[in-house]
């Protein structure tokens, strides 16, 4: 069964719980300037780091006989900071072959896809591309992930819509299925002002494939309940289109969290009832966690699925 199948056939699908905090708090594992977590495998503190975690969600997937979703650690692995990195499409090859290693020891039904961002800041919109800008900047990273064996594509908060656009363009190119997850405020909109209403129709509108759904990341599930109230996203096609969130456990704004040293964080049980509040309200099939979250909070929210 390919990932569209998991989808269709699906109510819910858990997703991975926070990496990037956990390796930095938990494992005091150091980042790359340029590629953040994508050397990590590099590392052997850091290759058996990303291990455990990824092995903690999967045991979660596999005792609550739930689909599940992971990505490579690669958001930041563009081909402009690899070249500055005097790195090589290699990395996306490793961590790509690392992520569907441990594919290979689960015991349900799990799917590893290939994790891509916006150029710039995805939390103020700094350096966004144009729409043709993104198609062909995006297209280099989307083409070797996918060579690499990548099951799915994920491009994460992305705060424009221009840039949106076209790394959609760029991941309907390949051909493989993808996910769209929006940078969203209270107000409803992307960090440009463009409305998730607006967003979803225009990106639909400009592909060939278009995205299996929308989703949000790195927001807390009280924001998304905001946002997706708010009359403009109240249409049938946000309804049927926008399907899941990574949740932080912070009800904070990206302002206030941006480079926070202190981890504001909400006990899995406040957490997992936020979200399947939020998961029953809008009919959201993929469940998983961002920033605060560890696996006693993907296991609070498995376990009331």
């Amino acid at each position: 069964m390919g990932f569209k199948e998991c989808f269709r056939k699906h109510g819910i699908i858990l997703m991975e719980g926070a990496l990037g905090e956990r390796l930095k708090r938990e494992f005091h594992l150091q980042f790359d300037d340029q590629l953040v977590m994508a050397k990590l495998i590099y590392d052997p503190k850091g290759r058996e780091a990303l291990r455990t975690l990824w092995r903690q969600y999967i045991t979660i997937a596999e005792e609550r006989q739930l689909p599940f979703l992971a990505t490579t650690p690669t958001r930041r692995a563009n081909i402009e900071r690899i070249k500055k990195a005097g790195s090589s499409d290699k990395i996306l090859i490793d961590n790509m072959e690392f992520l569907l290693e441990m594919k290979q020891h689960c015991k349900t039904e799990m799917y590893a896809g290939g994790l891509l961002g916006c150029k710039g800041d995805a939390y103020t919109g700094r350096g966004a591309l144009t729409t043709e800008e993104a198609r062909a900047f995006h297209r280099w990273q989307a083409t070797c992930l996918k060579e690499a064996g990548a099951e799915f594509l994920y491009a994460g908060i992305m705060p424009a819509l221009p840039e949106a656009v076209g790394m959609a363009q760029a991941l309907s190119d390949t051909g493989l299925p993808y996910l769209i997850s929006f940078t969203i405020k209270r107000d409803g909109r992307l960090i440009d002002g463009t409305s998730i209403a607006d967003a979803i129709e225009r990106i639909d509108k400009s592909t060939e494939y278009h995205p299996v759904c929308y989703m949000t990341n790195c927001v807390h599930p009280s924001i998304l309940d905001q946002a997706l109230k708010r009359p403009f996203n109240d249409k049938q096609l946000v309804r049927e289109r926008f399907l899941g969130i990574q949740a932080n456990t912070s009800p904070l704004s990206y302002e206030e969290l941006d480079g926070s040293l202190k981890l504001y964080c909400s006990t899995p049980e406040t957490f997992a009832r936020e979200m399947i509040r939020l998961q029953r309200e809008y009919h959201l099939k993929i469940l998983g966690g961002c920033c605060g979250t560890d696996n006693r909070h993907m296991e609070a929210v498995a376990s009331r699925l």
